[in-house]
């Protein structure tokens, strides 16, 4: 039987390494408008998102949003949308990529305790479900299509 890589890669799947931290999340470089940064991969998350302070670094055109973002032990955080951007992540891309951008101090300062280094941002299910993700736990690989 042929291999799991070989019938995933024949299927159109692209194949993208992560990490895990020493909070055991899972941590993958993301290109947002052709710019790197660090990101947590959580299944548990409906919407990719970025943080406030990075709307320049990723050159995003923040506008008013009526959502509340909740996670991590906050609820009812204030937050924007950055519409029409690329996502890049390894050879997978997607364009005209609608972004969350909230207030992610929460999140950074709950790694900063565990010395584990600060993230840019989230991949949450939207994008998992646009590329029909698979995650390779044990060979710490993402597959998206």
């Amino acid at each position: 039987m042929q291999d799991f890589h070989s019938i995933l890669k024949k299927n159109h799947y692209k194949k993208i390494k992560f990490k895990i931290s020493k909070t055991h999340h899972l941590l993958v470089k993301a290109t947002i408008n052709s710019i790197s940064g660090n990101f947590i991969l959580d299944t548990g998350a409906s919407n990719s998102c970025v943080g406030f302070e990075s709307i320049e670094l990723f050159h995003l055109k923040a506008g008013h949003s009526k959502t509340r973002a909740a996670g991590a032990g906050a609820i009812g955080m204030y937050t924007q949308v950055a519409k029409n951007n690329t996502l890049s992540l390894g050879r997978w891309k997607t364009a005209e990529f609608h972004l969350v951008i909230f207030d992610m101090k929460h999140v950074n300062e709950a790694l900063l305790q565990y010395k584990a280094k600060p993230v840019q941002g989230i991949i949450g299910a939207d994008i998992l479900l646009e590329g029909k993700a698979i995650i390779d736990y044990a060979n710490q690989c993402l597959y998206l299509k």
